[in-house]
């Protein structure tokens, strides 16, 4: 697994061995960043059931200004640490270990005029977690996180039904093998 465009092209990131982590695959990481291209650039982005973090850094070595990791596997948050320790990532770069939703609720009690939300957020349960994408999904759609024109996509099997929750609604989606992305935004109700 390597990162694929940036300051950090070409660097290997480590991963687990076993199946404890699904990450990402390299080609599904290009074609996600190819999508939201220059979207990236100053974005302030959240990496939620972040495994290895490939994401989160990919995310980070393309420019955006801060990525939040949300992890609770205590192994892959070890992990994550190691590969930013690895490329020298002092700063833009959190990692908390907890489960997504808490991690989602800290980060929002944060979230005031002067620091405001995220553009961007990756969501990437483990593909058995149906519940885990309807109890992210349902926070997001209702939490001060998201800014105006924010993004959350979501990484899935093809074939799974994934929820639309509150405003959230899916504006795209991309097939890739057995994977797919699919792409959400705030959908203003009609007046």
């Amino acid at each position: 697994m390597r990162v694929i465009a940036g300051t950090y092209r070409s660097r290997i990131l480590k991963s687990l061995k076993g199946l404890a982590l699904r990450p990402t695959s390299d080609r599904l990481r290009e074609t996600l960043f190819n999508v939201l291209s220059l979207r990236v650039e100053g974005a302030r982005f959240i990496d939620l059931f972040a495994g290895t973090g490939a994401v989160g850094i990919e995310a980070l070595s393309r420019g955006a200004s801060e990525v939040v990791f949300i992890e609770n596997h205590a192994p892959a948050v070890a992990l994550i640490r190691r590969n930013l320790e690895s490329l020298d990532i002092r700063s833009g770069a959190t990692v908390l270990s907890m489960d997504a939703v808490r991690g989602l609720e800290k980060l929002a009690a944060k979230v005031t005029p002067g620091k405001p939300g995220y553009d961007l957020v990756f969501v990437d349960p483990p593909y058995a977690g149906a519940e885990e994408y309807v109890r992210a999904l349902r926070y997001l759609s209702g939490s001060p996180l998201l800014r105006p024109g924010a993004i959350v996509i979501v990484e899935h099997r093809w074939d799974f039904a994934l929820p639309e929750s509150g405003q959230l609604r899916r504006t795209r989606m991309l097939k890739q093998g057995d994977a797919a992305l699919s792409f959400l935004a705030i959908q203003s109700q009609p007046t």
